[in-house]
């Protein structure tokens, strides 16, 4: 896949402090100093123990969006990728000192380390009172650096480093001493463990445009968050649920001499659970992450006790995620903060951006999310009469030949829906004309029992095609299972062209009272309400005034439908058909045989 190297931005130079100046506006707790690139809380309460973090920009929201009241005091903030220099973080010390301390937390990379250590010393040595009152901690939580190597530089600090952002934030402003906070957050980044995954690099405002790292059915396990590569290369691209448990084992496993780095012990564990996002995942696939991840931990007897999910350290627009677990401590480990109280510090409501809402609870099983209670109600039908197909066998070959030419039809409609939509028109008619025939394999729908079928139909559409396609389908045939019913009256018989003619009406009329579409308009309508008014001239007559009608759209302006919204220009330059009439015709077509 390629990498995306558009942005929006003034220029890549002030691209940082125009964030940051951003971030104060949404967050008006927040003060800029802008030479040093510092976010802090301006008023900052100084009986509490103040905490410091910082790094490169580009992993957004940290470090300044966990700046305010209940998680940091300040951020320093370098250049995209850059570690800050000292000078930046002395000043930042400076901003919130406070009287019980400040406790300094930084990612496990070099230019962090040092720097902001270099700073730490600076500032002790030119305030001796002091110097006892700044402590300093590093997070290493990345399992995909194993210990050959990482030799002396360790794991890598990735999202796991916001969880103790929170915790000893929490801690700090309940009052806690700078001893306690520090010990509290020490224990909890020796008990993290992080892997990331990612479909492809991100690129870096500024520099040239980067060529795709990854092939098109390649993922990488273990990238950095500064696009360093990972540990291994998957190709095809694995289904969640095979890939989840292969992430989860490099966290949890304890037979890897290389990177055994939390002691879990199996069935039994307790956990948090974080589901970071990358930067460039929507939020549709990240819900299905962590549900997949929750359901992989609970099938290896680990209990999850909270689930956080949202983007709180990201790579830029990297297409990818990572997860966290953080291993809580067992009853008889009398040196470690209890469980209550590190959940308790973890739902403690934080006012900054950063922290995405979670629930405070401990999640459902599986089980009980995906139910085998029935959830349909049923309902009694009541019938006026009975009607079936003048010939049941020649109306189930041609319901049957109809389904099988929009299933035909789909690359072709969505071919045509990529230019005159949104690109799912050929798919949604697929599902819904495959779920419609297997219920005409099953004997479900037949022409023995004519409303009864079209009454399926109905619902099938209902429920196999959602969005506006499978309503407008479903209130057509709905209109026409109640006109055939009427016209029908209460003699049970086989029907004719004179009921079909006159249900087909007021099925349009029906359909007519929800959708302000009138042909000419570019949607299905067009050769829908050709074929009813045609078909009093015959079938054959009606199926090819509907044809007409849906190759009349390749010059209609769109009116109605999702073809509204594209360019008109680029649709008559093309002569591309209305992917939904292009539906409705190879549906007539196909029972005309």
């Amino acid at each position: 896949m390629s990498v995306q190297n558009k942005h929006f931005l003034n220029s890549p130079e002030t691209l940082v402090v125009d964030s940051l100046a951003g971030l104060c506006a949404l967050n008006p707790q927040l003060a800029l100093d802008v030479p040093n690139k510092v976010v802090y809380v301006n008023k900052s309460d100084r009986s509490k123990v103040a905490i410091i973090c910082g790094g490169g920009s580009g992993h957004e929201p940290a470090h300044a969006g966990f700046v305010g009241d209940g998680v940091l005091s300040a951020a320093v903030c370098g250049s995209v990728f850059a570690s800050p220099n000292a000078g930046q973080v002395k000043r930042a010390i400076d901003l919130v000192d406070s009287e019980k301390g400040t406790l300094i937390i930084v990612k496990n990379y070099t230019g962090d380390v040092l720097n902001f250590g270099l700073a730490k010393e600076q500032y002790a040595a030119q305030h001796a009172d002091k110097a006892d009152r700044v402590k300093f901690l590093i997070v290493g939580d990345d399992v995909a650096v194993g210990r050959a190597q990482g030799k002396i530089v360790g794991r890598r600090g990735l999202a796991g480093t916001v969880l103790v952002y929170k915790i000893a934030g929490a801690l700090a402003r309940r009052g806690a001493s700078l001893d306690e906070v520090y010990s509290v957050a020490e224990w909890v980044s020796g008990r993290l463990g992080t892997i990331g995954v990612g479909l492809e690099h991100c690129h870096v405002p500024g520099t040239a445009a980067a060529e795709s790292h990854l092939g098109a059915s390649e993922i990488e396990i273990g990238m950095g968050i500064h696009n360093e590569p990972g540990h291994r290369r998957l190709s095809p691209v694995p289904p969640l649920k095979e890939l989840i448990p292969q992430l989860l084992e490099m966290i949890t496993s304890t037979t890897d001499t290389d990177r055994s780095f939390l002691p879990f012990k199996g069935k039994g564990d307790q956990v948090v659970l974080l589901v970071n996002n990358l930067g460039g995942v929507s939020d549709l696939e990240m819900c299905a992450i962590v549900g997949e991840t929750s359901k992989a931990l609970e099938a290896i007897g680990v209990k999850v006790h909270r689930v956080l999910s949202g983007s709180v350290m990201s790579s830029l627009n990297m297409p990818g995620f990572s997860i966290t677990l953080l291993l809580l401590p067992e009853g008889q480990d009398s040196a470690a903060p209890s469980t209550s109280l590190l959940l308790s510090l973890l739902d403690e409501k934080a006012e900054v951006p950063g922290w995405r809402w979670s629930a405070g609870t401990t999640p459902p099983a599986s089980t009980d999310i995906f139910s085998t209670k029935s959830q349909s109600v049923e309902t009694q039908e009541t019938r006026k009469a009975k009607l079936t197909a003048s010939d049941p066998a020649a109306f189930d070959a041609a319901l049957k030949r109809a389904l099988q030419a929009v299933i035909a039809a789909e690359p072709e409609i969505t071919r045509m829906d990529t230019i005159a939509g949104d690109g799912d028109c050929g798919l949604t008619l697929k599902a819904g004309a495959s779920a419609v025939l297997k219920e005409v394999e099953n004997g479900n729908i037949n022409g023995d029992d004519i409303v009864g079928a079209v009454i399926g139909i109905s619902q099938v559409a209902e429920v196999e095609m959602g969005g506006t396609s499978g309503a407008l389908y479903s209130i057509f045939f709905s209109g026409l299972a109640q006109g055939l019913q009427a016209a029908a009256g209460n003699t049970s018989s086989a029907i004719n062209e004179q009921v079909w003619n006159a249900a087909l009406v007021s099925a349009l009329a029906k359909l007519y009272s929800y959708t302000r579409a009138r042909p000419p308009s570019r949607t299905l309508v067009d050769p829908l309400d050709a074929f009813v008014k045609q078909f009093g001239q015959g079938f054959p007559a009606a199926v090819k005034a509907a044809g007409e009608g849906a190759e009349a759209t390749k010059d209609v302006e769109a009116k109605a439908g999702r073809s509204a919204y594209v360019e008109g220009d680029r649709l008559k330059k093309e002569r591309v058909p209305d992917p939904g009439a292009w539906g409705v015709k190879a549906i007539l077509e196909g029972l005309l045989g």
